[in-house]
């Protein structure tokens, strides 16, 4: 492997670490970042790190502070408000196409997500990383697997890994989605007996209730 394969190997797998922690809020929003820390505890040198980094910020999960520092995106009610108003769109196009598109093996794709989801039980205690995590973003994934285009769900994930990073922040502090089982279950519904109008109210519906008990929450702590 060339020195270039072995930084690009080194830098996907702190990015994929950083991303994680990010998301879950091991990394708390505003932290400075310690690149030589990030160093020493990857035991790697500053390419991979900072490459790592520059990855992170394209997503918007670090932000650059100068020519060399880096730290954790802050979250902010405005930016919660435009993540939801920009998955409902983006997620509205994907879901209506995989309804007009999608066939048995979507259906099926769809029941099977959803009932892995309900058999999974939530792991509040690790919630970044939990099985419950993975299989709620199955299910959503699952919706919109019928659309055709790798750059829509490129997109809807993106968004899904902004939202989640505010899900998780709001778990922290005290949230309940409790239920949030039911809502799925109508959205899975609506979707595979093709009622694309009720299949998209209800999925922006989701994604706005859940934006309104962050508001509450993100208000609060301020």
């Amino acid at each position: 492997m060339s020195d270039t394969q072995g930084n690009a190997t080194l830098a996907s797998t702190i990015f994929a670490t950083l991303r994680d922690e990010i998301l879950s809020g091991a990394l708390r929003p505003d932290t400075k970042i310690n690149l030589r820390g990030l160093c020493e505890r990857f035991g790697v040198a500053f390419s991979p790190v900072r490459e790592a980094l520059n990855r992170l910020s394209s997503q918007n999960l670090v932000r650059q502070t100068d020519r060399r520092g880096f730290k954790v995106s802050p979250v902010s009610l405005d930016e919660l408000s435009d993540i939801t108003r920009a998955r409902c769109l983006v997620n509205e196009a994907a879901l209506r196409t995989s309804i007009a598109e999608g066939g048995g093996a979507w259906e099926e794709e769809i029941v099977l997500a959803f009932h892995r989801l309900m058999r999974t039980p939530r792991d509040d205690a690790s919630p970044g990383d939990s099985h419950w995590t993975l299989a709620h973003r199955r299910f959503h994934q699952s919706l919109l697997g019928a659309c055709g285009s790798d750059w829509l769900l490129a997109y809807c994930d993106h968004l899904f890994d902004a939202a989640e990073r505010y899900r998780l922040i709001g778990l922290s502090a005290g949230g309940n989605w409790g239920d949030a089982d039911e809502e799925h279950r109508a959205i899975m519904q609506a979707a595979i007996d093709r009622r694309a109008d009720e299949a998209v109210r209800l999925l922006c519906a989701h994604f706005e209730k859940t934006k309104a008990q962050l508001r509450l929450l993100l208000a609060r702590d301020d």
